[in-house]
Formats: structure tokens, sequence, C-alpha cells
């Protein structure tokens, strides 16, 4: 009388339904990975833009108008390369458009780059008004 012997390892059956598995679980997780990693960069952009309306109601002080140039405010920030009128990193570009007119005013916009482009346009207002892809709040 012959004893079965116990079989040792992973048919392939096995391992092509495991592999299956792993496809259909990273079909699922990779999106929701990307959109929190755009959110994330989203948030550091809107919290640059608040930093820099602060520091243009500072300059607006002492200089009864705002500015353009991020030189100008002695303006930087960790992660952004901020120079004369631009702030960047490799997903946004921030700048400063301010208004003629008086009392003055000002308008801060973060143009998204390629990787970021489906997340819109962000501007902020002196009056604090935020708008993504011209509709209102962020």
């Amino acid at each position: 009388m012959r004893h079965a012997t116990q079989s040792r390892g992973f048919t392939l059956v096995e391992l092509l339904i495991t592999l299956a598995i792993i496809a259909l679980l990273s079909a699922v997780a990779l999106p929701n990975y990307q959109e929190s990693v755009r959110k994330s960069r989203r948030a550091d952009a809107q919290q640059l833009m608040v930093a820099i309306a602060s520091r243009e109601e500072i300059f607006l002080l002492d200089a009864m108008s705002y500015t353009n140039s991020f030189t100008t405010l002695n303006f930087t920030h960790d992660g952004w390369s901020c120079a004369n009128t631009t702030c960047s990193n490799s997903f946004y570009s921030i700048t400063v458009t301010p208004g003629a007119g008086n009392p003055p005013s000002f308008t801060i916009t973060a143009t998204p780059s390629a990787t970021q482009a489906s997340d819109g346009t962000l501007t902020l207002t002196n009056t604090g008004a935020k708008t993504r892809n011209n509709i209102s709040g962020w």
C-alpha cells in the first residue's frame, strides 16, 4: 500500500488566482492613492497662498499698496522657489496680480502644472474669496 505524498509548492492556478487578486486590489487602490497625493499638493498650494495674502496685508500697512514681487515681500517658503513675481514648485506656479484703484486689491493665482492639471486653477483675493476652476470655494 502506497501512502500519498504531500505536494509541495503552489500550482499554476493558485498563482494565477493570487496575481488576479493583487491586480484587482491595485486597480482600486492606485487611483485613490493618486487622488490623495493630488489633494495634498493642492493643500500645500492653498497654504502658501494664504501665507502670501498675510504678507501682502502687512506690506499694505507700510506701502499703502499691494505688490506682485516676492522679492519685495521678502517671501520664502520651504519646497517652493520664490523669485521676482513667481513662486513655483513641480506642481504649481503662483503669481500675485495687484489691482489698480482705491482701495487697492490683489488676486493670487495658483496655476497647476501637467501632473496637477486636473485640479484646476486656484485663486484667492484680498477679500478672502477663494475659487477653484472659477467655482466658489476650494
